[in-house]
C-alpha cells in the first residue's frame, strides 16, 4: 500500500493565498492589492460613512470647513494684513488655496498613522496592507469632489460677474493630474511618516504642527509673484507650489504656470512615493512588535 506524505499533500493542493515570512522589501505585490479591490472599495465606504454617521450635519461639513476657513482668510489676511491676491477677488482666490489644499493634508494626515490606528485590524486579518493607506487617499476623493463643487459654484458666480478679472484658459485639464500629484505626495509621505511612528510615537505630535508650517511655505494665503528672489527658490522648492499656482492659473488665470515646475513636483512625487511604499512595505512585516 502506497503512503502518501503530508508534506507531498500540501504542496498538491492549490492555496488561494500563501502568506511568505520573508520577501523582497521590493515585492510590492501590486497584484494581490489589485485582487482586493472589493475590500478597497468597502474601506472607502466605511470611511466616508463612518466619519458622518452620527454628526448632525452630515455632508455638509464638507461645504462648512473651506467656507469657514476662507472667511478667516477674507479677515485676517485680505482685510487686517492686506496681502495681496494677485487682483483676483479674495473669496475665491482663498478657497482655490485652502480646496487644494486640504485634500493634501487629509491624505497625509490619515495615512500618517494607518498603523496605529489599525493595528487591531492588521492584527487578525490579512490582506495587503498598501489596501489601507490606498483607501484613504480614494475616500478623501469624495470630500475634494464636495468641496470642488462649491469653488465651481463661486467660479461661476464671479466669472459671470463684470469686472472680476478672472480669466480661466485651456490648462483646466491638467486638474486631474494635478489631483493624482496631491494624492501621490499625501500617500508617499504619509507612509514614510507612519512607518518611522511604530518606533517613534512622539513623531505623531509634530505632524500636525509640520503640516501648518508647511502650508505656510506654501503659496495657499499668497501668491508666487509676491515672494522676492531671495525666498522664492526656497518656496519653488516646495512641490505642492507649483500645483496651486497651476490650479490658480487655469481657472483663475492668474499665477504662474511653468511646465519645468510642475515636471519638478511630479518627479519628486514619483521619488518620495517609490521610497514611501518601499519602506511601507519593510515595517508592515514587523510593525506588530513595536505598535
Amino acid at each position: 500500500m502506497e503512503m502518501t506524505s503530508p508534506t507531498k499533500g500540501i504542496q498538491n493542493e492549490h492555496w488561494t493565498e500563501i502568506i511568505e515570512p520573508k520577501t523582497s522589501v521590493f515585492d510590492l505585490k501590486l497584484k494581490d492589492v489589485w485582487r482586493y479591490r472589493d475590500l478597497l472599495m468597502l474601506l472607502v465606504r466605511r470611511d466616508f460613512v463612518a466619519t458622518y454617521k452620527q454628526t448632525i450635519l452630515g455632508p455638509i461639513w464638507f461645504f462648512l470647513q473651506p467656507i469657514l476657513t476662507t472667511i478667516t482668510y477674507v479677515i485676517i489676511f485680505a482685510n487686517i494684513a492686506q496681502i495681496s491676491t494677485d487682483g483676483l477677488p479674495p473669496v475665491l482666490f482663498y478657497l482655490a488655496g485652502t480646496t487644494m489644499w486640504n485634500y493634501f493634508s487629509e491624505c497625509l494626515n490619515r495615512t500618517a498613522t494607518v498603523f496605529k490606528d489599525n493595528a487591531a485590524v492588521f492584527g487578525k486579518v490579512y490582506f495587503p496592507r498598501l489596501v489601507m493607506p490606498l483607501s484613504i487617499v480614494l475616500s478623501n476623493l469624495v470630500k475634494l469632489g464636495i468641496q470642488m463643487i462649491l469653488f465651481i459654484a463661486f467660479w461661476i458666480f464671479y466669472l459671470t460677474k463684470s469686472g472680476s478679472n478672472i480669466h480661466p484658459n485651456s490648462t483646466i485639464a491638467l486638474l486631474p493630474a494635478l489631483i493624482l500629484l496631491m494624492g501621490g505626495l499625501g500617500l508617499g509621505f504619509g507612509m514614510i511618516i507612519s512607518a518611522l511612528t511604530t518606533k517613534y510615537r512622539d513623531l505623531v505630535f509634530l505632524l500636525t504642527f509640520g503640516i501648518q508650517l508647511l502650508m505656510y511655505a506654501t503659496p495657499v494665503i499668497y501668491p508666487l509673484s509676491k515672494i522676492g528672489p531671495k525666498y522664492k527658490w526656497l518656496i519653488l522648492s516646495n512641490p505642492m507650489t507649483s500645483i496651486i499656482e497651476t490650479f490658480r492659473y487655469s481657472f483663475l488665470g492668474s499665477g504662474t504656470f511653468s511646465w519645468a515646475y510642475l515636471g519638478y513636483s511630479a518627479a519628486f512625487t514619483l521619488v518620495v512615493l517609490a521610497f514611501g511604499t518601499v519602506i511601507f512595505n519593510k515595517v508592515e512585516k514587523s510593525f506588530m512588535d513595536t505598535v
